[in-house]
């Protein structure tokens, strides 16, 4: 009976967390970066060099391998440190900062506005909050205490990225929530106000202020169910200001893209790229950290920041295992890297030496307690 427990979980689990990893197979495309915008085929948005299908035989195949996986550590077993941050002390600041909220939630101070990229401030990364992914930590601040907010940055709708009841409780927060084509859509049938709804296309922008967002392309995939694969975009965006040029990966599997983007707009002094909840299975369209370092480059980036890790278990590795083989890739190729525990401020111009945190908290520390050079 436990058996037969532990498969139906499995399983249930697999499919709650399909819309994050994927369950299909890549093919070769012969399209390439650069056009005029995202391409369709019956309605459905298309990647540029390769197409992913879904599999049933592929889900079959990640539900084996988590039921077989041995992980020293899928979830932190102490406490994860974070720093609450307060709404005096986000009034208090002047200078371009970032602040990492929990994935690929980070809060963003430039040229005056705040802006926000992919909230989610929900106890789970999941369509129902009685099961799914559960948060690894808080978030270290709550919604009442975030400031106006400039614009919300929406990558894609899958759950670990745009969560419903978090977007609706932002709705009087942000002047404007900025999505890839027909994501936008989603947030207006949830009762925002369409008027503070932009929707782009690959490659097109919104000035807003001194802050021009361009939406750019990623390989990834998109959905909230089983039934509307690729029905809505994915991108990635540059983030363009008086002060800084950012940045954020959103998911994407590394592609040709990233040279293009860092030719068009690099180079960038912190780009904020996707690190986590990859595996081979499903490398097309999440990165391995080698390939984020990679990304990093191919973006012209002056400091790397890794997202999409530490927050929800997504994947088959360990919590720490993005930020070990990241630090890894990124000594390796001389890479300023990033690594503040959540809540910390980061100076956008001129960020300061981090600190490996997650040493302290694990059985089998890696080496270097320094990541940043």
């Amino acid at each position: 009976m436990k058996i037969v427990f532990k498969c139906v979980s499995v399983i249930a689990g697999v499919v709650i967390m399909a819309s994050v990893f994927g369950s299909g197979c890549a093919t070769k495309s012969e399209k390439q970066v650069g056009h005029g915008g995202a391409d369709m085929e019956k309605g459905k948005f298309l990647n540029t060099e390769l197409r992913y299908e879904n599999s049933f035989s592929k889900i079959m195949d990640i539900s084996w391998e988590y039921m077989r996986a041995k992980r020293a550590e899928p979830q932190p077993q102490v406490e994860l440190p974070v720093n609450q941050i307060t709404a005096d002390q986000l009034k208090q600041v002047e200078s371009p900062v970032l602040y990492r909220l929990g994935h690929s939630s980070v809060l963003i101070r430039l040229d005056g506005d705040f802006f926000l990229t992919d909230p989610v401030f929900s106890e789970r990364s999941s369509p129902v909050q009685w099961a799914g992914p559960k948060r690894f930590h808080d978030t270290p601040l709550v919604i009442e205490d975030l400031p106006p907010l400039k614009a919300v940055v929406i990558s894609h709708d899958h759950y670990d990225h745009l969560d419903k009841d978090t977007v609706k409780k932002l709705s009087d927060k942000a002047e404007w929530f900025v999505t890839p084509l027909k994501v936008g859509q989603r947030l207006i049938d949830w009762g925002l106000d369409p008027k503070k709804v932009i929707e782009k296309d690959w490659w097109q922008s919104v000035q807003l202020g001194s802050v021009k967002l361009i939406a750019t392309p990623a390989q990834h995939f998109s959905g909230r169910g089983m039934f509307d694969k690729d029905e809505t975009l994915w991108a990635s965006w540059v983030i363009q200001g008086e002060q800084a040029n950012l940045f954020f990966s959103g998911d994407s599997g590394y592609f040709s893209g990233f040279k293009e983007i860092g030719e068009r707009y690099g180079p960038f002094d912190i780009t904020m790229i996707e690190t986590g909840a990859y595996n081979e299975m499903w490398s097309e369209i999440h990165m391995l950290p080698e390939q984020s370092v990679q990304a990093h480059l191919d973006l012209k980036g002056r400091a790397m920041l890794p997202i999409h890790n530490s927050t929800f278990d997504l994947a088959l590795h360990d919590w720490y295992e993005p930020l070990e083989r990241v630090s890894a890739a990124a000594e390796l190729n001389q890479v300023r890297l990033l690594t503040p525990i959540m809540g910390e401020q980061v100076s956008i111009t001129k960020p300061a030496q981090s600190i490996a945190w997650w040493l302290e908290l694990v059985d089998q520390p890696g080496e270097a307690s320094l990541v940043a050079n």
